[in-house]
């Protein structure tokens, strides 16, 4: 299995992997956290000039909140599927259905910690597409376009087996599916694709990683 990091922000993860000699990070979490981020970044080795890529799962402010942040002090470029580019560059946010009480206190804790801090509008640097490979920036992975949570939710699925999955999985006790949709049929259409993928571990924005066997036959 790849080397991947968790870095706990508060309720939500980055994951930090290494790549030889540099590294990529996905999702960058509140710019609340940022000196946690950037702590942990510099203890694993994760120097200016050592961050090849940022790439973001979805455009969520909790996934993006130190993207332009870090591309300035890292010289690092910023990745994400351009059909959420406009929750990026103007903060527009895409309405969703909330499914269960615990997404309702989690949306709840979102929209109170929004209000403590400016979002930073940002232009990504690169848009990555459906199936495009990741050898150019040292890691044998795949980008798998995922829609559903967001029109331009990714997954990012290794060689080794390993799937960092934004907030189309999560572990808030167990781990389960999306609880925060834009799009049923597309959310749907998303899970299907990923049950025919060799996936061993899933990554997911909030929780801890767990095997796939602990949801297999549940989405």
């Amino acid at each position: 299995m790849e080397n991947i990091q968790t870095i706990k922000l508060s309720f939500v993860n980055a994951f930090l992997i290494k790549t030889g000699e540099q590294f990529i990070l996905t999702d960058t979490g509140l710019s609340l956290h940022r000196d946690l981020l950037v702590k942990e970044l510099e203890a694993a080795g994760c120097l200016p000039g050592k961050l090849a890529l940022i790439i973001l799962t979805h455009g969520d402010f909790d996934h993006t909140g130190n993207s332009s942040f870090l591309r300035q002090m890292y010289g690092c470029r910023v990745a994400i599927h351009e059909a959420d580019l406009p929750m990026v560059r103007d903060g527009k946010r895409p309405a969703r259905k909330m499914k269960g009480i615990r997404t309702r206190v989690f949306a709840a804790i979102r929209k109170l910690l929004k209000r403590k801090f400016t979002f930073e509008k940002m232009a990504p640097d690169l848009f990555l597409t459906d199936g495009q490979n990741l050898l150019e920036f040292g890691l044998e992975a795949k980008i798998i376009h995922i829609p559903g949570h967001t029109a331009g939710s990714i997954g990012i699925l290794t060689s080794g087996g390993a799937l960092i999955a934004g907030d189309t999985f999560l572990n808030r006790g167990r781990p389960g599916t999306a609880t925060l949709v834009e799009n049923e049929d597309d959310l749907r259409n998303s899970y299907s694709r990923l049950r025919s993928q060799s996936i061993k571990m899933i990554y997911p924005g909030h929780g801890r990683p767990f095997s796939i066997d602990k949801i297999s036959g549940k989405f």
